[in-house]
């Protein structure tokens, strides 16, 4: 039997990092750097006017005030992309937009609302101090400077600095294109009508959106039958648009799961019995490799019961995705959390219970737990935010018992 700590690493060893791909910005949105970015240039490139109002000498407005304005002659206006500003001339202001350079000679900006907004002449109520209202040249960022390093996740604020120094494309990991194969006879799409022995495709549904949550891509494959050869065709079928490849149900030793036989052939694929609760048998492998050295499509094997694939999805399929995209932090968070309930733990398992929780850093966090620890439950898996991990050595809990916990909102 293989412990869960085992049966991660096998997962984590399954897939590499995604090869670096050069992409234009919006496609680079949610996806991790795969090189350091330099800057080009200076950034702002000159001393610059950070708000609307005068450029001047602010020794020639020493004195002012609301009730004792200082008037200057306005000489030039400068517009933010002028090239070659005017000198500014002691005892003379000149209007500036803000962006605009500032001129030789000015070492200060009036800001409008603290004039009279004056076109000829400007009546100044107050003295701005020397550097007042200016972005100096490279305060943001120098030129040759890494500005954003290989694995910072690329969101808005860095799609900003990335226009801001002139990068139209980038290296990144690109997203994993996940297939998911819902396996059995009875599995029926959500909307249709319920018959006797059919059961709703839950995972289908809820892995799509897990993989989307964890920044890869999507294909979801309608339920696909216990029958060899539909199976066999619908995987050699998905191996061209897949990076990745994760079935549900087929699993267990029963004469109608096919996916051990079918896969079998296709690949190398590893099933374990693994020492925990819920999900414990699963399968890690390759699919689609050949004899010239080609490597195969990474394929994870999960429980077709909904509850158990969502929790092995969290415990081992998310932190394999993260670990493809180039993340360094591939678990969720955890805190600890008192426990609510008494329950008897799986011997030599490692459980993982569905609890909701509530409190602060401050005062310490509870955990609820949500029905019945040993059943798997839909609709406690819903109301739940948290998995609490119970060690393999620990078959008694307690209530008030410390446990640490899986934080999954």
């Amino acid at each position: 039997m293989r412990s869960v700590a085992d049966f991660y690493q096998d997962c984590i060893s399954a897939v590499g990092q995604q090869p670096p791909l050069d992409v234009q910005l919006p496609d680079a949105v949610g996806c991790v750097l795969a090189e350091d970015v330099e800057a080009p240039f200076n950034l702002p490139v000159a001393d610059l006017a950070a708000c609307d109002g005068y450029a001047v000498a602010a020794a020639d407005l020493e004195g002012a005030r609301p009730d004792a304005p200082v008037v200057l002659p306005v000489t030039e206006e400068i517009r933010a992309g002028d090239i070659h500003p005017a000198a500014l001339i002691r005892g003379r202001a000149i209007r500036i937009a803000s962006g605009a350079p500032m001129p030789q000679g000015a070492d200060a900006v009036l800001a409008l609302e603290f004039s009279d907004h004056g076109i000829s002449k400007v009546s100044a109520k107050t003295q701005p101090a020397v550097g007042e209202n200016i972005r100096r040249k490279a305060e943001d960022v120098e030129e040759g400077t890494v500005v954003l390093r290989a694995g910072t996740r690329v969101g808005a604020r860095q799609v900003a600095l990335l226009a801001g120094v002139g990068r139209s494309r980038v290296l990144v990991h690109p997203r994993p294109r996940v297939v998911i194969l819902s396996i059995g006879d009875e599995l029926v799409e959500p909307g249709r009508e319920a018959r006797p022995g059919t059961v709703f495709d839950a995972n289908g549904h809820a892995l799509s959106t897990a993989i989307t949550d964890a920044g890869a891509q999507t294909f979801r494959v309608s339920a696909v039958p216990d029958e060899r050869s539909v199976l066999r065709e619908t995987i050699e079928d998905q191996l061209v648009r897949s990076d990745l490849i994760l079935t549900t149900g087929g699993i267990s030793y029963g004469s109608g799961d096919t996916v051990r036989e079918v896969l079998s052939a296709l690949g190398t694929v590893r099933f374990d019995s693994v020492a925990a609760w819920p999900g414990h048998i699963l399968g890690v492998g390759t699919v689609g490799g050949d004899d010239q050295g080609r490597a195969g499509t990474p394929i994870f094997c999960l429980p077709g019961d909904p509850v158990s694939a969502q929790v092995c999805f969290e415990v081992y399929v998310r932190p394999a995705l993260r670990h493809m995209q180039g993340w360094t932090v591939l678990n969720r968070p955890s805190v600890e959390a008192r426990v609510d309930r008494s329950w008897y733990s799986p011997r030599g398992r490692r459980e993982f219970v569905r609890v909701r929780l509530v409190g602060e850093p401050r005062t310490g966090y509870q955990a609820k737990v949500m029905g019945a620890p040993a059943s798997l439950l839909l609709s406690a898996l819903a109301e739940s935010n948290a998995l609490a991990v119970v060690p393999e050595d620990v078959t008694n809990v307690r209530v008030g018992d410390i446990l640490r916990c899986m934080v999954l909102d």
